[in-house]
């Protein structure tokens, strides 16, 4: 009978969960999201006090989509990280409210192109493309609320349709340019 429990072995199993948001996870969102937050107050001010409004990186966005493509959580958690993102904004937004639906669906549509792309050859411009179409979906549900409930002038979804594409521009370069070397600092590996 000893002789039996001298052959067995224990078994491990290793694997790699990406649906859940632990300590780190959620360190990492609160250090993102404190980061963008600073940035938006600073940076991004002077970015559209420079252009007259025209280019304005919104970080915070910018925020959500890297932890979202790094840590690729399900669609819930994607929510409530776009959420969090829409009350952090609700701080210093000179309209409340837009960003509380914006930023969610925003979240979950990240969510859903991580999971639609996976590990096909379109996963390298994920970053790039992924966060140029949600920072144009957020800027546009965001224009629609404003100038539809808000101001009661459809027109100036038009007006602001190119700085929502200029954000989408200035956001996809950020998480471009962060997404490797985040995912090596954190010694993530796909």
């Amino acid at each position: 009978m000893s002789e039996q429990n001298t052959n067995q072995k224990a078994r491990t199993v290793t694997s790699v969960d990406h649906g859940t948001l632990d300590l780190k996870a959620l360190t990492l969102y609160a250090i993102l999201l404190a980061a963008g937050f600073v940035l938006n107050m600073t940076v991004s001010k002077f970015f559209s006090g420079l252009t007259g409004g025209i280019l304005s990186p919104e970080f915070i966005i910018a925020a959500f989509c890297l932890e979202i493509l790094i840590l690729k959580p399900n669609i819930g958690q994607a929510a409530i990280i776009g959420l969090l993102a829409g009350v952090v904004i609700q701080i210093t937004a000179s309209v409340k409210g837009p960003d509380l639906i914006a930023e969610p669906v925003a979240a979950v549509v990240m969510a859903l192109l991580v999971k639609a792309v996976g590990n096909n050859g379109a996963k390298g411009a994920l970053p790039l493309v992924g966060t140029f179409v949600v920072t144009c979906i957020s800027g546009l549900i965001y224009a629609v609320i404003f100038a539809c409930l808000v101001q009661r002038n459809p027109a100036l979804i038009g007006v602001m349709a190119p700085v929502v594409a200029a954000t989408g521009v200035c956001n996809a370069v950020i998480v471009a340019a962060l997404f490797i070397p985040v995912k090596k600092a954190l010694k993530l590996n796909d």
